[in-house]
């Protein structure tokens, strides 16, 4: 039972050279390649690792005109307490990876989100005030970057990881708990991991190399020294590593790295605009599959680019670009890591006949202006910002693309921070229907000390009764 960790280690560095192919994969042939180890490929790959430090402030009821108005009051406080501000400075730690010599570190979101000062720690113990250019929630991924002058940072090549196979060696590099940046290695314990929950893109690399709270935006480097996933959340019941890790694959990461290498300030991804399925067993028992596999359409929105290229509701994707699709979630993946604008092939089921057709990836049209508004005043939603529903506007928050009426899509300081959640859709206000930021804000201008509210979270109706 002893020897495993020995070939463990005798296979590292038997593939260990930045030169190693695929194809050369083997377990090691002799005593000798048994004392083989993982230093060069750490050497190697570990100065592009950094630690990520950021602090936020934190302001717990903090004072503003709701305080002196007796109906609002009622609901946060009537003790005095309420409207007397108290601050205190959240900090977290992190990890991150250079992924181009100038200074562009990729990260996760969470690690950095609503950050008021981030530092970034070289490996050799240099520190850095980093800028974000982009924080992607829908991704959990954040590029940030930092100015080093006269001077090319070293960075590591960011990977294919649809060539990872279960089985292949991997180094996963980071800061666990703050310790210091370390080093532990494991395989690539299975693909398309899709029930972690940490990003609206569930597709993970799952790994036992130790990975732990510190470790996030962290490096998972392959056995050619390339990036092949930022290591993003674990599975454990103690907060540390029971060998289940999870990573965000680089193909996601490339979408986002190359945004923030053009400029932009938000992602552009292509949409489908689409409601798919898993095919379950039953569901592939019915229909005469061979085994449930593949996304079946459930409905497709008038502008989507698969309506267009001709597919239908009840037909079922079985490969984009030649790459199988299992389930619903392999193939919003596939989707979000193809360039905009780009024509691929679409493989599909229809009636037992396989078919294909070619779709040219657009992202979500915006079919009605979104009229953004922060909502003020002395009524609930104060703090929100409403906007108009589009594709467009749905694509962003993760709703289906054919939802209409008013989103919030934004909560600041506020009441609104109470009662309501980014995403809910306002359906009424005291008795009066919404369907667009116009009629939202003229039946929150009409006022009244009782609200009566209906919004739809989730797919359920919620109504809340505020005030009386």
């Amino acid at each position: 039972m002893r020897l495993f960790p020995a070939l463990m280690s005798a296979l590292v560095l038997f593939l260990a050279s930045p030169l190693a192919k695929a194809d050369e994969k083997a377990v090691p042939g002799s005593a000798a390649a048994v004392q083989l180890s993982f230093a060069p490929l750490v050497k190697a790959t570990a100065p592009a690792v950094v630690n990520v430090y950021s602090q936020r402030k934190l302001v717990e009821k903090k004072a503003d005109s709701f305080s002196q108005d007796p109906f609002f009051r009622r609901f946060f406080g009537g003790d005095g307490s309420f409207g007397r501000p108290r601050e205190r400075v959240a900090s977290s730690l992190g990890s991150g990876v250079i992924v181009d010599p100038n200074g562009l570190i990729v990260t996760n979101n969470h690690v950095i989100a609503n950050a008021t000062d981030i530092k970034v720690a070289l490996a050799d113990k240099r520190e850095f005030e980093a800028k974000v250019l982009i924080a992607d929630e829908r991704t959990d991924l954040a590029v940030l970057k930092i100015e080093v002058p006269d001077e090319e940072l070293p960075a590591l090549a960011l990977g294919d990881s649809d060539a990872l196979e279960v089985g292949d060696l991997v180094l996963a590099i980071g800061n666990p708990f703050g310790v210091g940046q370390t080093v532990t290695s494991g395989i690539v314990s299975a693909l398309a991991r899709t029930r972690v929950g940490v990003s609206d893109y569930q597709f993970f690399i799952q790994t036992d190399a130790a990975i732990n709270p510190g470790n996030s935006g962290g490096a998972l480097v392959n056995m050619n020294g390339q990036l092949i996933g930022i290591n993003t959340a674990i599975f454990s019941r103690s907060g540390g590593s029971i060998g289940i890790g999870f990573a965000i694959p680089t193909n996601m990461v490339k979408t986002v790295v190359a945004t923030a290498e053009t400029g932009g300030a938000a992602i552009r991804r292509p949409w489908l605009g689409a409601e798919l399925q898993d095919v379950t067993p039953d569901i592939a028992t019915s229909i005469g599959m061979s085994r449930p596999e593949g996304a079946l359409i459930i409905s497709l929105h008038p502008e989507s680019p698969l309506a267009k290229a001709g597919l239908k509701r009840g037909d079922i994707v079985l490969a984009l670009e030649g790459k199988p699709v299992e389930t619903a979630q392999e193939l919003g993946y596939r989707a979000a890591t193809t360039a905009l604008g780009a024509t691929i092939i679409i493989e599909y089921q229809r009636k037992g006949d396989r078919k294909e057709t070619q779709v040219t990836m657009l992202a979500a049209p915006e079919t009605v202006q979104r009229d953004a508004t922060v909502i003020e005043g002395a009524n609930p939603l104060a703090g929100a910002t409403a906007a108009n529903l589009s594709p467009a506007v749905a694509d962003e928050l993760g709703l289906p693309s054919d939802i209409e009426g008013v989103v919030i899509s934004k909560l600041e300081k506020g009441p609104a921070q109470r009662f309501f959640k980014r995403g809910d859709i306002v359906l009424e206000v005291n008795g009066t229907k919404i369907d667009s930021v116009d009629a939202l804000s003229a039946a929150l201008e009409e006022g009244g000390r009782t609200w009566r509210i209906a919004v739809s979270r989730g797919g359920r109706v919620v109504k809340l009764a505020i005030g009386g």
